[in-house]
C-alpha cells in the first residue's frame, strides 16, 4: 500500500508505504504537514516504523521531529539534518533542524516492516548521499529523477556529472514498467523516462 502526501511549501511528496498484512508502514520525507501525515496514518489504521529520508534538503526533512520515530538516511547526508546551512533551509528563511539519525544507510541495504522491505540505491548527484529506495515494481526517486525531468545540481554539494551517472548506471538498468514515484511532481516509469526525458 502506497499513499501519496504532497506537503509543505514546496510541494515534496511524502509517501507512506505500508505491508498490506501487518499494516506496518515507513515514511519517506516527511517534508512538512505532519498533522495531514498522522492523520492519513490514523485512517488507514497503520503503524509507522521509520522514517526515511531520500536526501538532507529541509523541504524533504521538515516534519522529521514531528514523530517519535527513528529517522534513517545515507551516511553522506547525514549531517544535513542538523545543518539548515547544509539543508538549505537557511537559503529559503525556514532554518530547519531535524533530529540526528538513527541509521546511517549505505548502498544495498534493506528497510524491513511486516513483510515488506525496501531496497537502498544510493544515487548522489543531486546530493552526496541521495538514494532511491526500491520495492518490487515501484522506485521512490527523490530529487534524482522526476517525470520529465532530473534533480538540480546547482545548489551546494550537488554534482551534475554524478547525477546523470547515478541515473544511468543505477535507474535505467531497471525495467521499462519499473514505477517512479518522485520527491515532487506526479508519477511516471523508467520505460517512460528512457524515451521522453529531455535530461536523458
Amino acid at each position: 500500500m502506497i499513499y501519496k502526501i504532497t506537503v509543505g511549501p514546496m510541494e515534496c511528496n511524502c509517501y507512506i508505504v505500508a505491508c498490506d498484512e501487518t499494516r506496518e508502514s515507513v515514511i519517506i520525507d516527511p517534508g512538512g504537514d505532519a498533522e495531514k501525515i498522522k492523520a492519513a496514518i490514523k485512517k488507514n489504521s497503520l503503524t509507522a516504523r521509520s522514517i526515511v529520508n531520500t536526501h538532507g534538503h529541509g523541504d524533504h526533512i521538515g516534519a522529521n521531529g514531528s514523530f517519535d520515530l527513528p529517522i534513517f538516511i545515507h551516511r553522506l547526508d547525514a549531517d544535513f539534518l542538523t545543518s539548515p546551512s547544509k539543508n538549505l533551509s537557511a537559503m529559503f528563511f525556514f532554518w530547519i533542524s531535524s533530529p540526528e539519525a538513527a541509521r546511517l544507510l549505505e548502498d544495498g541495504d534493506t528497510i524491513e516492516f511486516g513483510r515488506e522491505k525496501l531496497s537502498v540505491i544510493h544515487t548522489p548527484g543531486h546530493t552526496p548521499g541521495g538514494i532511491c529506495l526500491k520495492m518490487g515494481r515501484d522506485l521512490f526517486t527523490g530529487d534524482t529523477l522526476f517525470c520529465g525531468g532530473i534533480g538540480r545540481t546547482d545548489f551546494p554539494y550537488g554534482d551534475e556529472k554524478m547525477l546523470m551517472r547515478s541515473i544511468k548506471e543505477k535507474l535505467l538498468v531497471l525495467s521499462d514498467d519499473a514505477i517512479i514515484h518522485p520527491g515532487h511532481g506526479p508519477d511516471s516509469t523508467i520505460g517512460e523516462e528512457r524515451q521522453e526525458n529531455p535530461f536523458l
